[in-house]
């Protein structure tokens, strides 16, 4: 039997606080979200493409040729131009940056995360790698997370026993 929510089980949330729902509903309000085809042309034209997915999700699904992988955790110390764990070409709040996850959801929260640092043009991509795939756009994998090229033999490998 499915479980249902039931709003008696969720305790009353905090004075002030918001759901998810309405958080993302406003990290999409500032951002003008680009659809697979409009971030391709973007990247092509400049912008860095960056994929905030965790180095499974990338192996498991895929990746795009060409795009920065910057996980979550570490997004806003990579482009903040004033910190020094700061990407190389992070060096500009003009900087357009084009934030791609796997579905376009924990994108949108990074891209406004990126523009609350000043980066006011970052954005994100609408339907995430999911829809960059369905769009038929560039993409390499799945790969798998072990490495699949053989391992040099051991120096005794080809001696004979005495």
């Amino acid at each position: 039997m499915p479980h249902t929510h039931s709003s008696a089980a969720c305790p009353p949330p905090p004075p002030g606080s918001r759901g998810i729902d309405e958080i993302l509903a406003d990290a999409r309000a500032r951002l003008r979200r680009l659809d697979p085809e409009e971030a391709h042309v973007a990247h092509r034209q400049g912008a860095l493409l960056v994929d905030i997915r965790p180095a499974a999700q990338r192996a498991a699904h895929g990746t795009v040729p060409g795009a920065i992988a910057v996980e979550r955790n570490v997004l806003e110390w990579r482009f903040d131009p004033r910190c020094p764990a700061r990407l190389p070409r992070a060096d500009s709040y003009d900087l357009p940056v084009v934030v791609l996850c796997q579905e376009g959801y924990t994108s949108s929260l990074a891209a406004a995360a990126l523009q609350d640092l000043g980066l006011h043009r970052a954005t994100d991509v609408v339907g995430g790698f999911a829809a960059w795939r369905i769009a038929g756009l560039p993409a390499l994998g799945p790969t798998s997370l072990l490495r699949t090229h053989p391992v040099a033999p051991p120096v005794t490998a080809g001696r004979a026993r005495r």
